[in-house]
């Protein structure tokens, strides 16, 4: 692979690396409060026992699944792209070593 494309490549890498972490500093946060909001609402379920408070407490979780399935992808897309910088960087490196 020649060296500019290995360079564009890794631009295009690290931009995209750069964009997932700040998404997951983004989701992180709104873990957080989603997580609280969804233990006062089943908190409220068990103490209410109304249809209404079940109902919003089952929402709050589901928000809760939606939100952490979302942040695996993330982890797991940065574990690859980390790889793939891994890979590109070796070849970078490679490509400017003599030739033996």
């Amino acid at each position: 692979m020649r060296r500019a494309t290995i360079t564009r490549r890794l631009s295009t890498v690290s931009r995209r690396l750069q964009k997932l972490r700040q998404e997951l500093a983004v989701l992180d946060e709104e873990l957080f409060v989603v997580a609280s909001d969804a233990d006062d609402a089943r908190l409220r379920a068990l103490v209410s026992e109304t249809p209404l408070a079940e109902r919003q407490a089952a929402d709050a979780s589901r928000h809760l699944s939606a939100i952490e399935a979302r942040r695996t992808e993330i982890v797991v897309e940065l574990h690859d792209l980390e790889l793939a910088q891994d890979d590109l960087l070796d070849r970078l490196r490679a490509s400017e070593s003599p030739a033996s």
